[in-house]
């Protein structure tokens, strides 16, 4: 296969998500929410190992017909923003008017955070909470906690796409990699997991997903705050 087909390959696999991101809506509009974060979970898979493999093979000169970057800020609001955001509110986990507030809150931001051009740092990790709603989403199905508290969460992650606070990337953002991939890692299987034994309470992969979420979270903060060893240059704010 030449490289050129390689590279037309790696779009073709980007594109997939669209694919996955309709089955996962699907399966939301019949309210089968543990197929839809199966889903989810495939394309956020997807998601994951297309980005290197669109270096690998460098697209941009190999496939230049494609807009890679494009592709993938299209299909990351399907699987990332609009899905998850359909299924919290249809869910009833926020009943009344505090679902309303969360998709209109979600869809809103989301939107114009996916069009900032200042959404990454020097580093490659993510300028401000980079939308990721479907992990989020996820984990409250997985505990269900009270409504206040989801409204609160998803309020807060709202505020932190446009503050100047670090995200890390699990692949490109090289500080720290050895331990963020391979939690990345772990978060995908402990949400196929969970998802897969329809979010029963006394599944151990909740702890996973907290233990997992915490840690992406908070990571990129952490780095922010602890300066890197043999450097005092800080990371670009937005």
């Amino acid at each position: 296969m030449t490289i050129r087909a390689k590279a037309l390959f790696v779009h073709l696999l980007t594109a997939t998500g669209a694919v996955f991101a309709m089955l996962a809506m699907l399966a939301a509009v019949e309210e089968k929410w543990d197929l839809m974060f199966l889903w989810l979970v495939v394309a956020f898979f997807v998601d994951g190992i297309d980005g290197p493999l669109a270096r690998k093979y460098d697209v941009k000169t190999n496939a230049p017909a494609f807009d890679g970057v494009l592709l993938d800020l299209i299909i990351d609001y399907l699987t990332y923003v609009f899905v998850p955001a359909y299924a919290l509110f249809k869910s009833d986990l926020l009943p009344g008017w505090t679902g309303w507030s969360a998709i209109i809150i979600i869809t809103f931001a989301s939107a114009m955070y996916f069009s900032d051009t200042r959404m990454k740092t020097r580093d490659n990790s993510f300028s401000g909470f980079p939308g990721c709603w479907n992990m989020v989403v996820l984990v409250i199905f997985a505990l269900e906690p009270n409504f206040w508290v989801s409204l609160a969460l998803v309020t807060a992650l709202a505020i932190a796409m446009f503050v100047p606070l670090k995200f890390v990337h699990p692949v490109r953002t090289e500080r720290w990699r050895s331990l963020t991939l391979p939690m990345a890692l772990a978060w995908t299987f402990f949400a196929g997991w969970a998802a897969w034994v329809d979010f029963h309470p006394e599944s151990w992969a909740h702890w996973g997903l907290v233990i997992t979420s915490v840690y992406l979270v908070f990571a990129g903060v952490a780095q922010q705050i602890i300066p890197e060893r043999g450097s005092t240059r800080g990371v670009a704010a937005k």
